[in-house]
């Protein structure tokens, strides 16, 4: 087993690398002028069972173009087998066609991954579980909601808890942990006039006296978050925070969060903290390393890692 990693994460792969007690293997990903890619593999790999760790965050072109140089660059070193691992899996959002004359890019970027010669695919929480389907090849969709209900467990006393779902659209992903929990869930309805923009129109469920607990996948501008903790408090919640597995946090997003009604914001590091991350006074970022590290070994020799999902 051969762990090789792309320029999005380096620390993410440096930790994952460490919990299975492997080295990175040695690569250059550089440059031109013109700003091509160039991927060089300065060991030898025939033969091996690769693992390539890249999520395709911001700059999101370049680290998905990264990642398929890597795979053609292994597979071309006569690898064995090639497991692409996807920490955050960009252009998930675009699942489906929501108007005419729309790309469903998620099931093309799919295509490039698998034609590029990776053999399977290690993810974290797809924006929609049917994203597994574009894949014809071996796609394994890991949850980051163990690693939080073992936070949430050590932080909160469970009998004053709300899970909360930031929209209709998450219900799903936050019945299950509160089931886990065993608290009650309430929702927030909400409606989006434009890409990037929302306004909560409604909360289902009586949160009055909660210390709320919202629960997604994707923070990217941070209004839905911000405006759903304002409606919390408004209808009488006495604390919100919230729990969200990748971090976009595009734009003024830290700032945003930083200013806002949430106590506290909690991310996991499948996307690489910025320095603004790092110091915001309400941002804490929780590892992923373990998780990802044990599915990679567990595939590595060839044993279930279904376990991984509970």
């Amino acid at each position: 087993m051969k762990l090789v990693a792309g320029n999005s994460n380096h620390a993410l792969a440096g930790a994952i690398a460490a919990y299975l007690k492997v080295e990175l293997t040695d690569c250059s990903v550089r440059r031109f002028a013109d700003m091509e890619i160039f991927v060089e593999i300065n060991e030898n790999v025939r033969g091996e069972d690769i693992f390539i760790i890249q999520s395709t965050s911001f700059p999101a072109n370049d680290h998905m173009m990264e990642l398929l140089v890597l795979i053609d660059a292994v597979r071309r070193a006569s690898a064995r087998r090639i497991t692409a691992v996807l920490p955050y899996f960009g252009y998930a959002r675009q699942d489906r066609k929501p108007g005419p004359r729309t790309p469903i890019t998620a099931k093309l970027v799919a295509n490039m991954i698998t034609q590029a010669g990776a053999d399977r695919v290690l993810t974290l929480d797809l924006h929609a579980g049917q994203i597994q389907g574009f894949f014809d090849i071996p796609t394994d969709n890991l949850f980051a909601a163990p690693v939080m209900l073992r936070d949430i467990q050590e932080r909160f006393n469970g009998d004053n808890l709300m899970m909360v779902s930031p929209d209709v659209g998450g219900v799903v992903r936050a019945r299950a942990v509160a089931k886990r929990l065993s608290i009650p869930l309430a929702i927030v309805d909400k409606r989006r006039d434009r890409p990037g923009q929302s306004e909560v129109m409604n909360i289902i469920g009586e949160v009055k006296g909660k210390s709320c607990l919202l629960f997604d996948d994707i923070i990217d501008s941070g209004g839905t978050l911000c405006n759903a903790a304002d409606a919390l408090l408004t209808a009488g919640a006495t604390d919100v925070s919230a729990y969200i597995t990748h971090g976009v946090l595009s734009g003024g997003a830290v700032a945003r969060i930083t200013a806002s009604n949430l106590k506290e914001l909690v991310i996991t590091d499948s996307i690489q903290a910025t320095e603004a991350v790092r110091v915001a006074s309400n941002i804490r970022v929780l590892s992923i390393a373990p998780l990802i590290g044990e599915a990679i070994g567990r595939t590595a020799r060839e044993e279930s890692v279904s376990s991984l999902f509970d």
